[in-house]
């Protein structure tokens, strides 16, 4: 797994690319999240290009959420795939984690003056397996 960091507006965006499990791609999120802490709280996790999370991934990503939390900053998720958010629904994660489909929106969450669109988890449930029936 690779992640490229980025930022927009002061927050940070990791675009994770490959799978999410167990060993090192778990490490390397750990590695990141920690730095955050240190330097900026407030963190988007761009799952867009990211094939497969394991139960060690998707507890390494409570784990990023709960440390920034505590510390006073923040976790968002964004463009999960159909699978994981299954996985995040299954696991009631989907009430803990702010999901979302865009990425300005998911930014604007950390600016509570700015108005967000709530993910609509069944519309995206839905969505993804009328384009898989279409294809």
């Amino acid at each position: 797994m690779q992640i490229k960091e980025r930022s927009r507006e002061g927050i940070k965006i990791l675009d994770l690319d490959g799978s999410l499990v167990a060993g090192e791609p778990c490490q390397l999120l750990r590695e990141h999240s920690t730095a955050d802490i240190a330097n900026q709280q407030k963190v988007v996790v761009n799952l867009e290009k990211v094939d497969y999370i394991d139960s060690s991934g998707l507890g390494m990503l409570v784990n990023c959420f709960s440390t920034l939390q505590r510390a006073g900053g923040g976790l968002r998720i964004l463009s999960p795939s159909e699978r994981d958010m299954e996985l995040m629904v299954l696991t009631k994660l989907a009430t803990v984690f702010q999901v979302f489909k865009d990425e300005q929106e998911a930014v604007n969450s950390f600016f509570p003056d700015r108005e967000i669109q709530k993910f609509d988890i069944l519309s995206f449930v839905q969505a993804q397996r009328k384009a898989k029936e279409e294809k």
